[in-house]
């Protein structure tokens, strides 16, 4: 990885600028052009060294529901489970884990009564039962990888 884009990526992870041209405000520290960064973003994002950049919108405070779901898949149905999961809208992301609980994913809806909606929907074409675990108590804990 060029040395460039190890530093738009560790800079872009926080104090990102609130402004009419936060990406201007970004390439400067970097010594590009805005149409420069914006290049090589699309480029990070074309060959996969990042696979999302965006802002992570807190849906509660928006007036929105979010939840963390959980269901036991067998191996054998894991990819085609996962296919009608991830094709919600509403689902950030979509995780594998070792456990008997093996598929778990992130919710975020428009309102709050629309997770029970969405769970129900994956539940009914999945065909599986959906484990429903809101958050009980917000903790924020800040989190950079430094590439």
């Amino acid at each position: 990885m060029h040395d460039i884009d190890r530093n738009i990526i560790n800079m872009l992870q926080e104090d990102f600028p609130i402004s009419d041209h936060p990406y201007a405000e970004v390439a400067a520290r970097v010594g590009l052009t805005e149409n420069d960064l914006l290049h090589r973003l699309e480029l990070l994002l074309q060959d996969r060294t990042l696979t999302r950049f965006g802002p992570m919108y807190h849906a509660e405070r928006l007036g929105g529901g979010l939840t963390l779901a959980a269901i036991a898949v067998p191996e054998h149905d894991f990819q085609r489970v996962a296919d009608i999961v991830n094709g919600f809208p509403e689902v950030a992301h979509n995780y594998a884990r070792e456990h008997a609980l093996n598929m778990w994913f992130v919710l975020a809806t428009e309102s709050k009564d629309r997770i029970g909606e969405v769970l129900e929907a994956i539940e009914q074409q999945a065909g599986y039962h959906v484990y429903n675990m809101p958050k009980e108590e917000e903790f924020f804990v800040g989190l950079k990888f430094e590439v």
